[in-house]
């Protein structure tokens, strides 16, 4: 008979919900009758034994909070009764416990598209990239105009990355907005690179062009609108060379080592950390043993299970970069005076998740169990092989933004709510659950509630590998099916 509840570690006082239950219904937990006092859906969590107040409340074996009343047996435990243990900024011990994962040599390959500056694509579009956004319409009409007589074979697509900035700007706002906006050019995805600017604008073509540095000039055109009586007409013809030149690219096999993927929580339930997220980290460990990349970010879904990452730092100048990007973003959050453990998503917590400590503890499975080999700036692109942390917020697309402008190639996007969303690679949204990934088959590439069914962790790994290297080699995800594709930048200062 299928299971209608799970315990997720011996140790835990709380069991979660796999199907909706009225109060006064019983179950069986690891051979214990229980029964419900509380209505509990699908994905909550309800007492094994009694809470009393002030208790902790272990999920996961950890702490996800304490009880603020007694909280009875077979009653729901939820936002009502539970509030988080966490402040303010903390003091970390540097215990390293790291894991070296056995390398795979199985010879897996994708086809990816080859640049001259040694780097590897998966897609060989054309991207058009506005320096602000007073030219966000001028990029737009461009690119419509060349779709007006369509691409030619060997072009993936087109795509403008508009954006709001580049002008107005101050300090470290204006550093992040070009220093993103060069990451994108440069990223191997785009075949060709098509860079749109005013003319007056504080991001000047002058000054954006030394932010780029060195780069393949057959690659790049650049295009300032004030110079020009007819922008539009200038624009298609720089983008006509550059479609020239990126149609000649081919695909050829390339190792799994030289992939580079993003790990991203969006909206989760209850069984976000239970089914999706720990897919998405046996999926990281299976490519980092191949000798490939992951970059997890979503600084603010680290705190209250930072300290379990920390340890696997591979030296103490990652760990102390490690607490530096921690307490720095909780810094971040107070210079603002607002709470820095709330868990502020209506949507996760109708699906479950009472404190930020256990989205945390789910969110941070995407790691898998791989060493912490780089702490990335905000802006900064990867450059070692394994496990890197990313700098940046939990906001969806400025998060998926800053992993594609660190080089990812392809986000997994674990939901348990379910988006649209999709960055300017393949963003591939993994539901926790089958009834999410039934419901909203066009936006769902991978159901990862098969673990909840008929499936093994290593089965489904090894499918969801597969399904990347499918991508990677130019199956298209859902949200470039929908045409989906969005840019967000981080914000934190004066705008004029």
């Amino acid at each position: 008979m299928k299971e209608n509840t799970l315990l997720i570690h011996p140790t835990d006082n709380v069991a979660v919900a796999l199907v909706d239950f009225t109060a006064g219904q019983t179950t069986t937990v690891a051979g214990k009758s229980i029964t419900l006092s509380t209505a509990v859906g699908r994905g909550h969590k309800f007492a094994l034994k009694p809470v009393k107040k002030g208790e902790n409340i272990l999920k996961f074996s950890q702490p996800i909070g304490h009880a603020i009343e007694d909280i009875p047996v077979g009653a729901k435990v939820h936002v009502h009764n539970v509030k988080t243990n966490l402040e303010g900024v903390l003091e970390y011990n540097y215990q390293p416990a790291l894991v070296t994962l056995p390398p795979i040599n199985d010879s897996l390959t994708f086809d990816g598209y080859h640049r001259s500056d040694g780097e590897v694509g998966i897609r060989n579009e054309i991207w058009i990239l506005p320096t602000v956004g007073c030219v966000n319409e001028v990029a737009n009409a461009i690119r419509r105009r060349i779709l007006e007589n369509g691409l030619p074979d060997g072009i993936d697509g087109i795509h403008v990355y508009a954006h709001p900035y580049g002008c107005s700007q101050l300090g470290g706002d204006h550093a992040n907005t070009q220093t993103i906006l060069a990451d994108l050019a440069r990223h191997p995805n785009a075949g060709g690179v098509l860079i749109v600017g005013l003319g007056c604008e504080n991001n000047t073509m002058a000054s954006f062009r030394t932010v780029l540095g060195e780069l393949d000039a057959q690659r790049y055109r650049f295009l300032v609108a004030q110079d020009h009586p007819d922008e539009i007409a200038a624009g298609v013809a720089l983008a006509g060379e550059l479609i020239a030149y990126a149609a000649k690219a081919k695909r050829k096999p390339t190792p799994i080592s030289k992939l580079r993927i993003g790990l991203k929580c969006g909206g989760s339930d209850g069984f976000s950390g239970i089914t999706a997220n720990p897919l998405v980290g046996a999926f990281s460990d299976r490519l980092i043993a191949r000798g490939g990349t992951s970059v997890l970010t979503e600084v603010p879904e680290m705190f209250g299970a930072e300290a379990l990452f920390m340890n696997r730092c591979e030296t103490r100048k990652v760990f102390d970069d490690c607490v530096g990007m921690i307490n720095g973003f909780k810094e971040y959050f107070l210079r603002y005076n607002q709470v820095v453990y709330e868990n502020p998503s209506p949507g996760n917590k109708d699906g479950g998740i009472t404190t930020l400590e256990e989205k945390s503890l789910g969110c941070l499975q995407k790691g898998g169990t791989s060493t912490v080999v780089e702490i990335l700036p905000y802006g900064g692109r990867v450059k070692k092989q394994g496990l890197n942390f990313l700098t940046g917020p939990g906001n969806d697309i400025v998060s998926c933004t800053a992993m594609t402008a660190a080089g990812a190639h392809i986000i997994l996007f674990t939901t348990g709510r379910g988006t649209p969303l999709g960055a300017p690679v393949p963003t591939l949204k993994i539901a926790t659950n089958s009834d999410l990934a039934t419901r909203k088959k066009s936006w769902v590439d991978f159901n990862a509630g098969q673990l909840l069914e008929d499936k093994t962790m290593p089965e489904l790994a090894d499918q969801l590998l597969a399904h990347v290297i499918g991508v990677a080699s130019g199956k298209l995800a859902r949200n470039e099916e929908n045409g989906f594709r969005e840019i967000a930048i981080f914000k934190d200062g004066v705008t004029l």
